[in-house]
């Protein structure tokens, strides 16, 4: 009788926000280290697709979608579609953020408030609810993990320049607290990363490409990181190797 090798199905991934920065970075690292990817993004297409192609360059299968987080129906169709694709998800990482342009607190438009709160806070409970139902034991998943993106920001307040981004993402905190004790014996184990300046395209969102720069001395470490050193963070946490850590905050941030 013939016997043929058992075909074991790759881990999957999800990034929301994966055509640049952090994102893009954790989704290259991810395949090279075995898992087939998918991401979400807004506008940047070609972005994306250029990722896509470098995932699937490492001989992983990829996915992109665009998909706003902050959009309950268009949340659904980007979980609807990994089904179709890869018919399981392991690993979420809610990383879309957007940033505006540098001002004081009495400057803030409402609808910019709304806005970052919308993406930033909103978008990734959306997300976790849609992980869920895919990896929690009560639906019959297999388990999983989260793991939020946050922002040193959060524990600074960054006065001046955008506090209703760092308000956001202390919003993302207590989520991470509150959620990770709901799930946690329902397999899935959800964890937060508070990367610090970090060089990516964001900085130019807040209206000053070379923040990273002029802040670098403040930072103990003296320069600002890279976006591969937040992605090597995140998929450490989603690995195996995390296994007896949830409701865990990594500071990536050179010490600041």
């Amino acid at each position: 009788m013939d016997t043929f090798p058992q075909i074991t199905q790759a881990p999957v991934i999800l990034i929301t926000g994966g055509s640049r920065g952090v994102g893009a970075a954790t989704a290259r690292l991810a395949a090279a280290a075995g898992y087939d990817v998918a991401i979400s993004f807004v506008s940047n297409e070609s972005a994306a697709l250029a990722v896509k192609t470098d995932v699937e360059a490492t001989g992983r299968k990829a996915l992109a979608i665009r998909a706003d987080s902050a959009d309950p129906e268009q949340v659904a169709q980007l979980f609807g579609a990994i089904d179709r694709e890869f018919g399981r998800l392991d690993v979420l990482v809610n990383n879309a953020a957007v940033l505006a342009p540098q001002t004081r607190l009495e400057d803030l438009p409402f609808e910019r408030m709304q806005r970052i709160f919308a993406v930033n806070a909103i978008g990734p409970i959306l997300c976790a609810q849609q992980a869920t139902k895919r990896m929690s034991y009560r639906h019959n998943g297999r388990g999983g993990s989260v793991i939020n993106i946050s922002s040193a920001s959060a524990r600074l307040g960054s006065p001046n320049e955008y506090v209703d981004y760092a308000a956001s993402k202390g919003a993302v905190e207590t989520f991470t607290t509150g959620f990770a004790k709901e799930v946690a014996r329902e397999g899935i184990r959800v964890n937060c990363i508070r990367p610090g300046h970090i060089y990516t395209e964001m900085h130019a969102s807040g209206g000053e490409p070379g923040r990273v720069d002029r802040v670098k001395d403040s930072i103990p470490m003296g320069r600002g990181g890279q976006p591969e050193e937040v992605a090597r963070a995140i998929l450490w946490l989603a690995s195996t190797e995390a296994s007896f850590i949830t409701g865990t905050f990594l500071d990536v941030t050179g010490g600041k």
